[in-house]
């Protein structure tokens, strides 16, 4: 009886912050993406690489940032990367040091395929910022006062 009552009470608490989680979530992601996409420039055919990546960022299952160093980053097109957001880690096809559309790919795991590089653009990380620091900022404004109860 008591295992019975536990479990429906983590069963329950599970699936609530499923509810609460999913519409947050899409609002970050879709942030996130608008974010990336205002901070990035020209499309390129291919950027160097030396076998180690900085940090990553999956934007949902079609785009991936990349920083190859603190300050260089690059937005890379993967559609239909369906393991992409669950990856605890990622990989990088490359060739004498460089990754390249069309040639390379974004790996997620054994058991799932290879991702295409479908496209490939650099990011202005310092524009990066700035742009998320704006949708960050909160406008504070105050309360309409609370008129008296007629009676």
């Amino acid at each position: 009886m008591m295992k019975a009552i536990v479990l429906s009470t983590a069963l329950i608490a599970m699936l609530g912050l499923a509810a609460c989680a999913s519409v947050p979530y899409a609002q970050r992601v879709s942030q996130r993406q608008a974010a990336y996409a205002a901070a990035t420039g020209k499309s390129v055919n291919s950027f160097r690489f030396f076998g180690s990546l900085w940090s990553w960022e999956p934007l949902g299952t079609d785009q991936l940032a990349v920083y190859t160093r603190p300050g260089e980053a690059w937005l890379l097109d993967v559609p239909g990367c369906t393991n992409l957001e669950y990856a605890n880690a990622i990989g990088l096809t490359s060739s004498l040091n460089q990754v390249s559309v069309g040639f390379d790919k974004v790996l997620t795991g054994r058991r799932f395929l290879p991702c295409t590089i479908t496209r490939i653009h650099a990011i202005d990380v310092k524009r990066l910022k700035s742009v998320q620091d704006k949708q960050r900022k909160i406008e504070l404004a105050p309360r309409p006062a609370a008129s008296a109860p007629q009676g």
